[in-house]
């Protein structure tokens, strides 16, 4: 073994002659390292996780690419822009929608929703997997009215339960004989759930048909065409391309730009917590010089014997570099350790729950990545290296004649 890594390695153990007190600090800078390290890495993890979990809810209940005419007045061929988009590269599959604000009754209440109207084999998003009672089944029911699923938000307001019959008609203008709304009836079959409010109490779906005939829509008008993109990675390349194809006076909008409040949102959290965070590795780092120093003060006399013995002024300062280096990986490590041990009681557990209101989720969902294992590592490394670097050059510079005559 190296005569450097030898004695970095005894003195990083300690003797019997060692000070508590040296003992203490030690000890207390290995904590401060860890501290900062697990931190650091499980604000990454959950952050990590937020980003994931709201961007595979947004995703999954609301289109990629949505269609929609500049005025907003309806889309008179629907079915033929429909099947012009099918044929756009990286497109999986393209829908008609009908969409118009109603009011919503229940043996209950009454609220205002929007209800959406898609194909009865399906929509394109993925509302189905959030779903939390009932099934996905927009057809005509044993009650000889058509299916329609709603928030689980939305249907704890109006009373609502599977099997209830729901009444959905629309208001333009002051009421009046001459100004009626449109009714129609529905039977409810499935309640879904997101966690996001926006979502779960604002949308009901229906099959198209029912809601064309709500509004007064001809059978292939439609107020926007709905888009699911193939390769989820691409969404921002295939609405370029959608964009680019499809001429004035349609509007096309990606899911990134229709609910880009949210999506800024967690990319703020994602960059400002690391940040924040990050200074209790800094403030770890940098207590390793008092740290340091200190170890180099309660052996000066041994620097003084080595340096006798023949110990170059560069190895006495390897030596204690490297055990103000050994000092941060063990709290690396520990770091490390309590990350890894956080992750899997949250995921077992769930320690940390959350308000659903606030968080868009029940409780802090965790994704640890592997890049931020190394990133942190080598930050850390460096910077305990750097805050013993300065330590460790004094002692290198330590005149063995006044060491060894020190107190005498």
């Amino acid at each position: 073994m190296k005569f450097t890594w030898y004695i970095a390695g005894k003195y990083f153990r300690g003797t019997k002659r060692e000070s508590r007190f040296l003992s203490f600090i030690k000890i207390m800078a290995i904590a401060g390292v860890a501290i900062g390290a697990g931190g650091l890495l499980i604000a990454l993890s959950i952050v990590h996780g937020f980003k994931s979990t709201i961007n595979e809810k947004i995703v999954g209940f609301a289109p990629h690419v949505t269609v929609h005419s500049y005025t907003g007045d309806p889309l008179f061929r629907a079915d033929t822009l429909q099947t012009f988009i099918n044929q756009i590269p990286g497109v999986d599959k393209a829908q008609p929608v009908a969409t118009g604000q109603v009011m919503i009754q229940a043996a209950r209440d009454v609220s205002g929703t929007l209800i959406k109207g898609v194909p009865e084999t399906g929509d394109v998003t993925n509302l189905h997997t959030y779903l939390i009672s009932g099934e996905y089944d927009l057809t005509v029911q044993d009650s000889g009215l058509p299916g329609i699923i709603i928030g689980s938000s939305l249907a704890r307001t109006i009373g609502a339960d599977i099997g209830d019959r729901v009444t959905a008609y629309t208001i333009d203008g002051m009421p009046s004989p001459f100004n009626t709304p449109e009714i129609r009836q529905y039977t409810l079959t499935g309640i879904y759930q997101t966690g996001i409010a926006r979502f779960d109490d604002n949308f009901a779906l229906a099959n198209i048909q029912s809601v064309r005939t709500l509004f007064g829509l001809g059978r292939n008008h439609a107020n926007s065409i709905e888009i699911n993109v193939a390769n989820t990675n691409q969404i921002e390349e295939t609405y370029s391309l959608i964009r680019d194809e499809t001429q004035f006076p349609f509007v096309v909008e990606s899911i990134y730009q229709r609910y880009r409040n949210i999506f800024a949102w967690v990319d703020l959290q994602e960059e400002t917590i690391p940040l924040v965070i990050g200074v209790m590795i800094i403030v770890a780092a940098f207590n390793l010089i008092g740290t340091v120093l200190m170890m180099v003060l309660e052996r000066i006399k041994d620097i003084g014997i080595l340096k006798t013995i023949g110990a170059k002024s560069k190895e006495i300062r390897h030596i204690f570099l490297l055990e103000g280096l050994l000092v941060a990986f063990s709290g690396l490590v520990i770091g490390i350790g309590i990350s890894l041990l956080f992750y899997w009681l949250q995921v077992t557990y769930e320690i940390i729950p959350l308000s659903e209101e606030n968080y868009y989720m029940s409780t802090a969902p965790v994704e640890p990545h592997l890049l931020d294992f190394f990133i942190v590592g080598a930050v850390t490394i460096f910077l305990c290296a750097l805050a013993s670097w300065l330590p460790a050059r004094i002692a290198a510079k330590t005149d063995p004649v006044k060491v060894l005559s020190f107190g005498k």
